[in-house]
């Protein structure tokens, strides 16, 4: 199953929830606001969420000049992947973590905390 298929079954059950809820609480009308609101987070979180996790942890965009090495390791996975390279962003963070988020290989990005970075061995 394909993941734009499992994230449409996601928001759909999810909304269904939602209106199930605002037909237990407001009946008719309360289902139809229910619907509204589920339609209109789906959308926003859809659009937005690459833009709220990296707002959340802090992260910055990093250009080639800032991290060579990370940009050529990112660059490099994605060439064999065969996916355009993502947008590359560093969180000043200790703790080695990294996440990749974007509603599709257009709008992905790739966040690497400076912990990690330390640690990476780039040979």
């Amino acid at each position: 199953m394909t993941s734009m298929l499992k994230t449409g079954l996601l928001m759909a059950g999810l909304t269904l929830i939602l209106m199930v809820a605002g037909q237990v609480l407001g009946g008719q009308n309360g289902m139809m606001i229910a619907l509204f609101m589920a339609l209109a987070m789906n959308f926003f979180s859809y659009w937005y969420s690459d833009k709220m996790a990296l707002a959340m942890s802090k992260a910055r965009e990093v250009g080639t000049s800032q991290a060579p090495d990370l940009h050529n390791m990112v660059s490099s996975l994605a060439s064999r992947a065969g996916l355009p390279k993502p947008r590359v962003y560093i969180i000043e963070q200790n703790t080695p973590n990294a996440f990749a988020t974007g509603r599709n290989s257009q709008h992905a990005a790739v966040a690497v905390t400076t912990g990690l970075m330390k640690i990476l061995n780039t040979s």
